[in-house]
């Protein structure tokens, strides 16, 4: 007999997380690449705008392949090693859950703290670039239909 947890959990096939752990980087990476460039472009010159934004963009670049992608092929490994029927939303282990929850706040104290909104901005864009970026590995793998990050 299922338990009442059984019973109510929104399932997902792995192919179903593989896509919510990619939108979901997509998502949040587009968001704060947004945020964070609107942040930079208030009340600045456009060449100091575009500048702190390209900084943001390498920083970000350097996130993904030092980082973000090495996160990116465990969710995806995690995914696959499951197999099916999982909660849609244990793309992420729940100590997963808590960094995001974690970062959240983080990211609502650096707005509320005392750096100037250009370099929250940079650092905005930044981690919105790198989520942006390193979600390629989860839709890639989407798109193949496995838990497997896809070969060159």
């Amino acid at each position: 007999m299922k338990t009442w947890y059984e019973r109510v959990k929104p399932q997902a096939s792995s192919r179903s997380q593989l896509l919510l752990a990619g939108g979901t980087w997509i998502t949040v990476g587009g968001a704060l690449f947004y945020l964070g460039s609107s942040w930079i472009l208030e009340g600045r010159h456009l060449g100091s705008s575009l500048l702190l934004v390209g900084i943001g963009v390498l920083l970000g670049i350097a996130k993904a392949a030092f980082i973000l992608d090495r996160a990116a092929v465990k969710i995806v490994e995690r995914i696959g090693e499951r197999g099916e029927g999982h909660c849609a939303g244990s793309f992420l282990s729940l100590r997963s859950w808590i960094m995001v929850a974690a970062m959240i706040l983080l990211g609502r104290a650096l707005r509320g703290g005392p750096l100037p909104a250009g370099a929250v901005g940079t650092l905005y864009v930044a981690i919105g670039t790198g989520l942006l970026v390193s979600s390629r590995l989860a839709l890639a793998s989407w798109r193949q239909g496995s838990g497997k990050i896809p070969g060159p």
